[in-house]
């Protein structure tokens, strides 16, 4: 089953992994509308593509002021929009050895960036989406560390699990609607996330480009949840991974015999 999305929109596009899977999808045949904070990212890449191919929307995830107004424009100019495409993200280290030296502004931000924000747009989207008259998706950007947490990135880890748990209940809640829920698990890649380490934060993990082309494989075969290497040891996290969905699924089961959807 070929990825069959044509118009997606791709919030967080200017850099890592979202830039990266930007070029990919548009040189598969799809149309991008690329959403980031960086107009000159934006404009780069609309040069780089053509306007036939690619469009650029500025727009900073965490204004939710201008949320309504963001998401209006986009389904309002591209009725054709297919799959959005959510991206964004933040990560940083914290010491909570040394808990007089936490910012707890900066750690409930990157939960609200990495989480709540996407909740916003999940919801916001998905009325647009239902209403088609053809397959839509949903696709969001999680992390293996959703899973196993690195035990320096509290406030990330945290993050992602909460986004992983939201997006297994959205998508069994969303079973057979036209519209499809995919969740992706990127290893560490090397992109500008990991700026905060330094010159060195860039030489950790696998090439952008690598990463793009095991995703793109398994999303061309229907996958929905698409996860690229392992937390520690493969055999056993495929186990974790294994096991969990089916503890999800016999648990869902009870729970919708008594819930109306």
């Amino acid at each position: 089953m070929a990825f069959q999305y044509k118009r997606v929109l791709l919030i967080g596009a200017t850099s890592g992994i979202g830039a990266a899977m930007a070029d990919k999808l548009i040189l598969e045949g799809a149309k991008v509308i690329a959403v980031g904070r960086r107009q000159e990212k934006l404009d780069e890449f609309v040069q780089k593509h053509g306007a036939g191919n690619a469009a650029g929307v500025r727009y900073d995830v965490t204004d939710r002021g201008g949320l309504d107004a963001f998401v209006n424009g986009i389904v309002n100019d591209y009725p054709d929009l297919d799959c959005v495409f959510l991206n964004s993200g933040t990560q940083s280290q914290v010491r909570l050895s040394r808990p007089l030296e936490v910012d707890l502004d900066a750690f409930h931000e990157e939960i609200s960036t990495n989480f709540s924000r996407l909740v916003d747009l999940s919801i916001k989207f998905l009325p647009h989406l239902l209403s088609r008259p053809f397959p839509t998706a949903l696709v969001v950007t999680g992390t293996l560390l959703a899973l196993i947490p690195a035990v320096t990135m509290p406030a990330y880890c945290a993050s992602k699990a909460a986004l992983n748990a939201y997006v297994c209940c959205l998508r069994r809640q969303h079973q057979g609607s036209n519209t499809k829920i995919i969740e992706i698990w990127p290893p560490v890649v090397q992109t500008e996330l990991h700026d905060y380490m330094g010159a060195r934060g860039r030489t950790f993990g696998m090439p952008a480009a690598a990463f793009i082309e095991q995703a793109w494989a398994q999303l061309e075969a229907g996958s929905d949840h698409v996860i690229v290497g392992a937390a520690g040891p493969e055999d056993s996290f495929k186990e974790i991974v294994k096991l969990r969905k089916e503890n999800f699924d016999s648990l869902s089961g009870l729970l919708l015999a008594h819930f109306q959807l």
